[in-house]
């Protein structure tokens, strides 16, 4: 453990010197992994440092990132920090005109290319200013063929020697937003930033875990990837290991079994509908109220999630309903959620370990203060972390922070003990035809309570009352269509009294298909784009909503 937590790059260092031959990237490709210890690591993004500054770039430069998880994300995030300048990391499902849209705006000179799904779709929208720099060959979708390599370079450069160790106030990256109403905004975030988040938080997220295994596989350029892998792995002297594709992801997850492991709550649905697909609830129920099979249920149930490690297990980015952290819970699994965003370092509040208070999302940690706006019921936040503002963006950035305040967008309550409860979020709420104004988050937690529901959206504005959109998840989809009708009409039912008479759910639309980063409906990290979703509807509504069924089919 570390004394005295710096700079990621600076606590990179101290492993590198202390713990070279420890294992620090564990990369699978297919049957095999590729292992580098913090040596090796360090080694080749000290070349690529000094490649970079052989290139004469102004100081502080940004050098952009687009790749899936990979060992050299994290290398070439590395060399950017030791060579001086700037990440910009970009979400790897970006499209020509998504990719060119921010390359621009953040003004990138360089740019690493790496594991990608459809480097076709993305490379008209590269600037030709910019630099290109391709990850080895041995990534899938990998343009190595087509730019200077990452291999080809560090061939050629001798490591930098010295330690490069950033200034507080300097930028030590800039997070583009997921975009979920509208284009992504530069937040811009300080080493200051980087730092005493790292410090705050370092007792919440046990930094102090020997032989901390980090399981990376949401997005690394998504802010709490960043935190809970990256900043945590060089915090921890640990071990990232990678999720390789898709149908290898629970194998992978298997062989890793972190010490860390964060999931967004659709995940944590999925590994729930796995169980469920191979035993009943029932059934699950009946063995878990038997003792002597009770243990090895569980023990059996969380080593085949790759969780029976896990010290720290956590959610966030969107609402957990009870129910499921319940489910869990009876697993031996204990989740806690963890609420921040980009804007604050994604450190805003934490559940507590030993005291879990379902349907909020922790207490705010230590530094940070939270109120309450009277009138719109935003939650405003003041820490030593939050972001100086948006990149190039004085007009956004204004209305972002208001005298020391950061204003979150998120509505939400405090209760008497000090925990913290998301309501909803301010700019989602919609009037009904009734002039009422709705906020659909909370309607929407509890119908998803349902296993048949992969993803609700609760919509309606200017209709008399509101409607739910329901994408039907693997379950839903087998179901034979009578009992499946009976389920969702019992589940809107049961919610409906939780609520005031004009936000009671009318009617429930299955829809047609399913909501993806591809088809626009969900942003890349997996959050809905109401927006989005809504207009795709619209001028379905009038008619459904004029229909007397309960359950109507796209």
């Amino acid at each position: 453990m570390i004394n005295e937590l710096k700079t990621p790059v600076e606590n990179f260092y101290h492993w590198e010197a202390n713990t070279p031959d420890n294992i620090y990237l564990s990369q699978p490709l297919g049957e095999d992994s590729k292992e580098y210890t913090f040596q090796d690591v360090g080694n080749q993004a000290r070349r690529m440092a000094m490649a970079l500054k052989a290139m004469d770039l102004p100081p502080q430069s940004h050098i952009g990132i687009v790749s899936k998880n990979c060992a050299h994300w994290v290398m070439s995030d590395l060399a950017i920090m030791m060579a001086g300048h700037i990440s910009v990391p970009f979400y790897p499902t970006l499209v020509a005109e998504q990719i060119n849209q921010v390359l621009v705006h953040s003004e990138c000179k360089v740019l690493f290319i790496g594991k990608l799904d459809s480097w076709k779709t993305m490379k008209d929208g590269i600037p030709a200013s910019v630099k290109c720099i391709a990850y080895p060959s041995f990534y899938d979708g990998c343009p190595t063929s087509e730019m200077d390599g990452w291999d080809d370079i560090i061939s050629k450069n001798e490591p930098l020697q010295e330690n490069i160790k950033p200034k507080d106030g300097d930028l030590f990256t800039i997070i583009y937003t997921s975009g979920t109403t509208g284009v992504p905004k530069g937040v811009m975030l300080t080493n200051k930033a980087a730092i005493s988040a790292l410090i705050d938080t370092r007792d919440e997220v046990k930094l102090n875990t020997p032989n901390a295994r980090f399981f990376s596989y949401l997005p690394l350029c998504h802010i709490a990837e960043r935190n809970i892998v990256e900043s945590a792995s060089m915090a921890t002297g640990g071990t990232i290991f990678f999720a390789d594709t898709l149908e290898s992801f629970q194998k992978n997850l298997q062989d890793a079994m972190p010490t860390h492991f964060l999931a967004v709550p659709r995940i944590w649905t999925k590994f729930q509908q796995g169980v469920l697909s191979k035993m009943t609830q029932s059934k699950l129920d009946l063995l878990l109220k038997i003792p002597f099979v009770k243990a090895v249920i569980k023990g059996k149930i969380q080593k085949g999630l790759g969780l029976s490690n896990a010290k720290v297990i956590l959610t966030g980015a969107a609402p957990m309903p009870p129910s499921l952290l319940d489910w869990y819970k009876k697993l031996g699994i204990t989740i806690r959620e963890a609420y921040g965003m980009s804007e604050n370092v994604g450190a805003h509040s934490m559940m507590p370990e030993n005291a879990v208070k379902s349907g909020t999302v922790g207490k705010p940690y230590s530094k940070v203060e939270t109120r309450i706006h009277p009138e719109t019921g935003e939650i405003q936040m003041k820490a030593p972390w939050n972001t100086i503002g948006y990149y190039k963006e004085p007009i956004l950035t204004e209305g972002l922070l208001q005298d020391g305040w950061l204003c979150t967008g998120d509505m939400g309550e405090m209760d008497s003990e000090g925990y913290l409860k998301i309501t909803g979020r301010v700019k989602d709420m919609f009037k009904s035809a009734k002039g009422e104004y709705i906020v659909p988050s909370p309607i929407e937690n509890m119908l998803a309570v349902n296993p048949i529901f992969e993803q609700v959206c609760v919509a309606g504005a200017g209709l008399p009352q509101p409607i739910v959109l329901i994408v039907l998840s693997e379950i839903g989809r087998n179901m034979e269509r009578n009992a499946l009708i009976e389920s969702i009409d019992t589940t809107v039912k049961r919610v409906n009294p939780n609520f005031k008479n004009y936000e009671a759910i009318k009617q429930a639309i299955v829809v047609k298909g399913g909501w993806t980063i591809e088809n626009n409906m969900l942003t890349p990290t997996m959050k809905i784009k109401r927006n989005v979703v809504e207009a795709n509807y619209k001028t379905k509504m009038d008619a459904w909503s004029e229909l007397n069924e309960s359950v109507i089919f796209e």
